[in-house]
């Protein structure tokens, strides 16, 4: 992950926010306008964390990404803001039974700024944080209708979401910054084991404005879900209507099907 300068110009103007935006209306506004997916990984790209490939494939071909991506474009920006941005790496919990960790997987930040000290986070897919919320233990947090908290849970910080089941933890991690090398390390094993479900499966996901989720994933069937805090509708996908669904719905125009059947990119990038 190289320093070098950030092109905070082309960032804002990528979400559609403005230098005065503030750290919630551009953590808000990264998160509505750039999509999550694991693209890359699923054909079997691997996934740079280089700033300047952050940059060109988020930013300037107009992709998406996943966590580590996702945040580590928005620490950038935050810093190119004057706020003060370290990185954290939590295991998920959701899905999964309390006695049975996962790598620690996913990507969070913590943020100093406007006084006081943030839990950032663009890059959980289908169910991140739509704005920053208090870093620690605390209260209820209502966005667009979603609801997160922090809890505590021996040395590690838990968020929770909630719904009509009551609350549910989403993943946990030590308040703690990690050096870059952590991540690489992280990211490398995400990207690239076979035993990753960002390489055996696909996940494409996008959060509207108005707080409405919108999924197409095969993790457990291939299907497209939209999500509101009040309603969830599930539908069943072909194949072959993968390359349509990624540019009408999610914005991602040039991937077509393989003769295998396998997603392929279909423009001047391709690997």
């Amino acid at each position: 992950m190289e320093a070098g300068s950030f092109a905070l110009s082309a960032y804002l103007h990528r979400i559609g926010a403005g230098e005065e935006a503030g750290l919630a209306g551009v953590h808000r506004a990264h998160v509505t306008s750039i999509p999550f997916e694991n693209l890359d990984p699923h054909r079997g790209v691997p996934v740079s964390l280089e700033l300047g490939d952050l940059h060109r494939k988020l930013v300037q071909e107009r992709r998406g990404g996943y966590c580590f991506e996702h945040n580590l474009l928005l620490a950038q920006g935050l810093r190119a803001l004057g706020a003060e941005v370290e990185p954290m790496l939590a295991r998920v919990r959701l899905g999964r039974p309390r006695d049975a960790p996962r790598p620690r997987t996913h990507l969070v930040l913590r943020v100093h700024a406007d006084g006081a000290v943030w839990l950032a986070d663009v890059g959980f897919g289908n169910g991140t944080l739509l704005e920053p919320i208090p870093f620690g233990p605390g209260a209820e947090h209502e966005q667009s209708g979603w609801r997160f908290r922090l809890v505590q849970d021996g040395p590690e910080h838990v968020l929770q979401t909630a719904d009509e089941a009551g609350w549910t933890d989403v993943y946990g991690f030590v308040p703690e910054p990690v050096p870059a090398i952590d991540i690489e390390t992280s990211n490398w094993f995400t990207c690239t084991n076979p035993r990753s479900p960002f390489v055996a499966g696909l996940i494409i996901a996008v959060n509207r404005p108005d707080g409405t989720r919108v999924a197409l994933s095969d993790w457990n069937g291939l299907s497209l879900t939209k999500r509101t805090p009040d309603d969830t509708t599930v539908s069943e996908v072909e194949r072959a209507e993968i390359p349509r669904l990624l540019e009408e719905t999610f914005g991602l125009a040039g991937f077509a099907l393989g003769d295998d059947g396998r997603i392929t990119r279909q423009t001047a990038h391709s690997e």
